[in-house]
C-alpha cells in the first residue's frame, strides 16, 4: 500500500496532528505521512477505541510523537498543536449500534471533543489546514441515490445527529470566524487495521474473519442492504489532498467513496470466490437507525479535490482479506 503518492508538494518541511491517529483510518494516515518523510507527524488519541499496536512501529522515530490524552479536555488540543502545519481529525466514537445505546458518550467525544479541537485551531492562528471525518451517516433518511452534497436528509441515528452537528459547527467557524475547514464524509471504509473483535466492529472485517474462522457471516436483514465500500487508500488520498487543498475559501464537505454499491449478499458471494469456501449467511432481524442503500456521488471530491480513487471494491476485498488471513494464522 501507498506505493503511489498522492501529493505534489514537499511535506519533509511540515508537520501533521493526527488526531485518532491509533485508529483503524487515522493510523493509515500516519503510515501514509512518515512513508513520504513528514517533517513530523504527531498523533493524539487516548486508545478508547484506537490500539497501540497500530503506530508501535513509529514509536521511537525522530519524526513521530504520541500523545495519549483525551480531545474532551480543550488544553490537551491547545497544546497538541504547538509547532502543526495540518490537522486531519479524526478521532471519534464511531458506530451507529453504539450511538443508540450510549448517546452521552458519543455526544461527548464526537461534538464537545470536535468543538474543542476546531476550537483550539481557531486560536492557535497558524495552521494552514484542518481536515475533519464526517460521515455519510449525515444523509439519513434522503432516499436518493447517489447522495450528492447539499441533498441531505434527517439523521436516523445518535452518532448522525453528532457528525451533522460537526459540520455545522465548522459552517459557522468558516463564516464567523473565518476558519475553512473541510468535511470527508467517509462511505463505509475498509481496510487493513480494522479490528474485527470489537464489539462494534464493521461488517466487512467481521465477515472476513467469519471465512478466515470458518462461521456464518450474520446479516442483519435480507442481505439487499448497499453500501458504497471505500478502501482505506482512496480515504487516505482523500485526506492527503484536501489538507495540502490551496485556495480555500469556505468550508467544504466531499463525499469520499468509489461511487458504486454492493450488497451484502454479494459481499458472501465476493469472499465465498476469494477464501474458495462455501459458508453461507445467517440472516436475522434489521437493525434500528441502518440506512438501506448508500451510494455516493464523487464528482465534487473529482473536480475540487482531484480525487481519483484507486481501489475499487473487490480489489480492496482481496487486500484486506489476505491482512486479516495473515493476522489470524500468525
Amino acid at each position: 500500500m501507498y506505493k503511489q503518492a498522492y501529493h505534489n508538494k514537499d511535506i519533509s518541511s511540515s508537520t501533521f496532528l493526527v488526531t485518532g491517529g491509533a485508529g483503524f483510518i487515522g493510523s493509515n494516515i500516519v503510515e501514509y505521512l512518515l512513508t513520504y518523510n513528514a517533517k513530523k507527524v504527531v498523533v493524539l488519541d487516548n486508545l478508547s477505541s484506537g490500539y497501540f499496536e497500530n503506530i508501535k512501529p513509529y514509536i521511537g522515530l525522530p519524526n513521530f510523537e504520541f500523545i495519549e490524552a483525551d480531545i474532551r479536555e480543550f488544553q490537551i488540543c491547545v497544546n497538541a498543536l504547538a509547532g502543526v502545519d495540518y490537522v486531519t481529525h479524526q478521532a471519534a466514537l464511531g458506530s451507529v449500534p453504539r450511538s443508540i445505546k450510549d448517546p452521552i458518550n458519543t455526544n461527548s467525544v464526537n461534538i464537545d471533543g470536535f468543538l474543542n479541537m476546531i476550537t483550539a485551531v481557531k486560536d492557535n492562528g497558524g495552521i494552514k489546514k484542518m481536515v475533519y471525518a464526517a460521515s455519510s451517516s449525515t444523509y439519513g433518511d434522503s432516499p436518493h441515490l447517489p447522495k450528492i452534497e447539499g441533498n441531505e436528509g434527517s439523521p436516523l441515528s445518535p452518532y448522525a445527529v453528532t457528525k451533522l452537528v460537526n459540520e455545522l459547527y465548522a459552517d459557522v467557524f468558516s463564516k464567523v470566524y473565518g476558519l475553512h475547514t473541510i468535511g470527508l464524509r467517509y462511505f463505509n471504509v475498509f481496510g487493513p487495521r480494522q479490528n474485527p473483535d470489537n464489539p462494534y466492529a464493521a461488517v466487512l472485517p467481521i465477515f472476513c474473519k467469519s471465512f478466515i474462522t470458518g462461521q456464518q457471516p450474520q446479516i442483519f436483514g435480507d442481505g439487499n442492504t448497499t453500501r458504497d465500500f471505500t478502501f482505506v487508500e482512496n480515504a487516505v488520498q482523500a485526506n492527503i489532498k484536501a489538507m495540502l487543498l490551496e485556495p480555500l475559501t469556505k468550508h467544504e464537505v466531499f463525499n469520499i467513496a468509489f461511487g458504486d454499491q454492493v450488497s451484502l449478499n454479494e459481499v458472501v458471494e465476493l469472499l465465498q470466490q476469494i477464501s474458495n469456501t462455501l459458508i453461507l449467511a445467517n440472516y436475522s432481524e434489521e437493525r434500528k437507525g441502518d440506512v438501506r442503500h448508500s451510494r455516493a456521488s464523487i464528482n465534487k471530491a473529482k473536480e475540487i479535490l482531484d480525487y481519483q480513487p484507486q481501489f475499487d471494491f473487490k480489489q480492496g476485498l482481496e487486500i484486506v482479506y489476505q491482512w486479516y488471513k495473515e493476522l489470524y494464522e500468525a
